[in-house]
Formats: C-alpha cells, sequence, structure tokens
C-alpha cells in the first residue's frame, strides 16, 4: 500500500532526537485548525520553558486516526487546494473532501506545516511530525506520552434547549430542526471527549510515563 495511504513512517532522519518526548495524540473527532493550532505549538517546542525561537528542540508528534479529522461549516466542499504541473493552463485544484479521500494525512500535514515558522527550521520540525489515517503505527518500541487535546467550548447561545413538552409542536418548524442539527453536533463532539479521555487512561494504565 503506498505512503499515501498509510501515513507515516517510524524511521526520523536528519534530525537529532535525543532527550525528546514522543507525543501520541489522537485526532478522532477534532477541529482540523485547533488541532493542528495546538500540534505546531508542540513541534516548536513552546510548551517548554527551554523554547528559543532559533532552536528546533519540540518533541516528536504521533499522530493517530488522522483520517477523522473535522472541519465545520462548508469547508470539506469549499476549501481549495491549487498546484500546476508546470504546464501552461494545467493548474489542478482540488476541496478538501477530493484530497482526504485521495490522501487521508494530507489535509492535517498541510495545515501544521503553514503554521510553522517559514525558515529552515520547519523542515526539522516537519520530520519529527508523524500522521497516521488509522489506530496502527510503527512506533512501539519507544515511550508514548499522550497528548490531550482541550475540549472545544461551545457558547451557551450556540447549544439551544430542543427539549419540548410532551404535547407541544415548535412554532418555526425550520427554526427547530436548525437548533437540533446544532444541539446533537455539541453532544458528539462532547461524547468523542469523552471517549478519548478513557482511551488515554486505559493507555496510561497500561503504559505509565516515566515522565
Amino acid at each position: 500500500m503506498s505512503y499515501k495511504v498509510t501515513g507515516g513512517q517510524a524511521r526520523i532522519r536528519n534530525v537529532a532526537t535525543e532527550g525528546l518526548r514522543y507525543r501520541l495524540v489522537d485526532a478522532r473527532g477534532e477541529v482540523l485548525g485547533r488541532l493542528a493550532a495546538k500540534l505546531s505549538l508542540l513541534l516548536m517546542g513552546k510548551d517548554k520553558p527551554t523554547y528559543e525561537p532559533y532552536i528546533s528542540n519540540g518533541d516528536v508528534v504521533v499522530v493517530v486516526n488522522a483520517a477523522e479529522v473535522k472541519l465545520t461549516g462548508r469547508k470539506m466542499e469549499d476549501k481549495k487546494y491549487y498546484r500546476h504541473t508546470g504546464y501552461v493552463g494545467n493548474l489542478v485544484t482540488r476541496t478538501a473532501k477530493e484530497m482526504m479521500e485521495r490522501e487521508p494525512t494530507f489535509v492535517l500535514r498541510k495545515a501544521v506545516e503553514r503554521m510553522l515558522p517559514k525558515n529552515k527550521l520547519r523542515d526539522d520540525m516537519m520530520r519529527k511530525f508523524r500522521t497516521f489515517p488509522g489506530e496502527e503505527h510503527p512506533f512501539t518500541d519507544v515511550v508514548l506520552v499522550p497528548f490531550e487535546m482541550p475540549p472545544r467550548i461551545l457558547r451557551k447561545k450556540k447549544v439551544p434547549n430542543v427539549e419540548l413538552p410532551e404535547g407541544f409542536q415548535p412554532m418555526n418548524p425550520d427554526g427547530f430542526e436548525r437548533n437540533k442539527r446544532l444541539a446533537d453536533k455539541s453532544n458528539a463532539a462532547l461524547a468523542a471527549f469523552a471517549a478519548r479521555q478513557a482511551a488515554a487512561a486505559a493507555y496510561k494504565s497500561f503504559n505509565p510515563s516515566p515522565f
């Protein structure tokens, strides 16, 4: 199976990894932009007191379930990726949905890459970034430190109460259906966060971290 489908490789070349942690991140149900922003901080090392902008001392980041990241609104159809073949009139345009089908990890890798500093350190940081579309990954011989994403907080006015007393009907059926879909999305996000917390707790119980 091709690299585009299987994701990153275990071998990390041309970059020093001594003294660095291997952070394990579960991308299931996470919003693309929020996740990419946190991953870029880990790769730059801004979560450490030893951060220096001219040194690449960020941790190695291993992301699983990268094919299950979410895009809010209509970004899956509206967001475009462009590349040119070099021939006249050969501008290739694909939507985020098409790229997810062709290469499941491309969207997340490109989002993280564009959030890193535009200098020579970006190549070193991207070498320490490994993404995998599913649960399986080859980093089984190292100690993985789980990284838990903070919960996505929705404003209360965006999570309306859709419970109706028995026998009542909504005065605005269209608005009620819209509010119900929004409430379902919020509940699904909370359920996904609870599942990730349970998985992280189970992982820690079987693999105690030395840090």
